[in-house]
């Protein structure tokens, strides 16, 4: 505080964004070569949420990663209902995501999968989860 008492008021406060840099996996060899940047660090980071069982990891967070396995054996209604609801809420844990919608869900033979779009800071992506049921 100034010798007054007053509070001080900050003015030309600028926001700064780091970048969100990061290694890139390499899925298809397991290898982790460069890195990535903006969306293409946003749309492995949802990779890593969606395949990352939720509570399994001490590494991790209790809120990071999705609850999938319990759904394996559950009937086809309850799946279809839960799904989407579980994508969301794992993909919402990062704030760069700001919304998951447009679900379109599938079944064949033993499996779910479910094509949706998820709405980021950086612009938007169309991805896929599969589920084993």
């Amino acid at each position: 505080m100034p010798a007054t008492g007053q509070p001080t008021i900050l003015r030309d406060i600028k926001e700064v964004r780091y970048p969100n840099l990061t290694y890139k996996l390499n899925i298809e060899d397991e290898t982790i070569r460069n890195r990535v940047d903006d969306l293409e660090a946003i749309q492995q980071t949802c990779y890593k949420i969606l395949n990352t069982e939720r509570y399994r990891y001490v590494i991790y967070s209790w809120g990071y990663g999705v609850e999938l396995e319990d759904l394996f054996g559950k009937p086809l209604p309850y799946v279809y209902s839960e799904l989407p609801r579980r994508i969301k809420e794992a993909l919402m844990y990062d704030d760069r995501i700001t919304d998951v919608r447009d679900f379109q869900i599938s079944h064949k033979k033993g499996s779910v999968t479910a094509v949706f779009t998820v709405v980021t800071t950086m612009g938007t992506l169309e991805l896929t989860k599969g589920v084993a049921i």
